[in-house]
């Protein structure tokens, strides 16, 4: 099993490169790209789909040659919603950074007949989930009610100070609907002030996997499989990207029984 947790190479360029072969899995993908102005990152993405996430900044972005113009307007993870870019397999894209840019790539298998898609701040509104300290704030960037991808599921997660988050623990590693969905699942992690740390553990009930991460700015973590719940300290807030991909394009999860009594809090 290769290690869980993937530090940044580097500040500049492509820092991380998640590939199903070097997670030793088969699904999902995942690279983070920090540009300067002027720079072009450009791919075909094949038998693959990606999701282009604006994280912080702004680039002009192509999808099949067609423009999209100039996607992002926040400067800060933490402030407000992204922009997006949908594009299918079979494809092309190129982004162009306007300002110093952080673009995330989330790829998964493709198919289906689907169509490069912008997705803006506000399409999906942001929810409050959980209670007490355990309250996040998601917004769904690409939901499985979306219709428009083959297996791709992005989301992003920011969980204030002192909080929990994928809590209570969950997992979805059985291929067994309407009750469970096997889906693969990265974390891009980033923290607020930057020199903050939280905490992220993955395991399964056997114990086979049993992994607690201490988790920085900019680390990305693998979860193949089990419970993934993450923790955060007094003093620094948590963002997470998540990026999701299975056989089937449903987020069914199941609660660790032992644990479920805190949603009746």
């Amino acid at each position: 099993m290769p290690k869980l947790l993937v530090k940044p190479n580097g500040t500049h360029g492509r820092v991380t490169h998640v590939t199903p072969e070097s997670a030793g899995w088969t699904y999902v993908g995942f690279d983070l790209h920090r540009m300067k102005p002027g720079e072009i990152v450009a791919a075909e993405t094949g038998s693959r789909e990606v999701c282009l996430v604006f994280l912080t900044g702004k680039g002009s972005a192509t999808a099949d040659g067609e423009s999209f113009g100039v996607l992002g307007e926040r400067m800060s993870v933490f402030e407000g919603q992204p922009h997006a870019l949908y594009v299918p397999s079979n494809s092309n894209w190129s982004v162009t950074a306007e300002t110093e840019l952080e673009l995330a790539v989330c790829s998964a298998p493709g198919g289906g007949d689907h169509k490069p898609k912008a997705i803006p701040p506000g399409t999906h509104p942001q929810i409050v989930r959980g209670k007490g300290s355990n309250v996040r704030h998601v917004t769904n960037i690409m939901p499985e009610d979306d219709g428009s991808a083959h297996s791709l599921l992005v989301v992003e997660v920011i969980t204030p100070e002192g909080h929990t988050s994928s809590y209570p623990p969950h997992k979805h590693d059985r291929d067994d609907l309407p009750n469970e969905s096997l889906l693969e699942e990265t974390y891009y992690h980033r923290l607020n002030p930057p020199q903050g740390f939280a905490f992220q553990r993955v395991y399964t009930d056997d114990r086979s996997l049993d992994e607690a991460m201490a988790v920085e700015d900019g680390d990305v973590t693998l979860v193949p499989r089990g419970y993934h719940p993450c923790a955060t300290c007094h003093g620094y807030d948590l963002y997470y990207l998540n990026v999701m991909a299975g056989p089937k394009r449903v987020w069914k999860f199941h609660n660790a029984e032992e644990h479920a009594w805190l949603l009746a809090r």
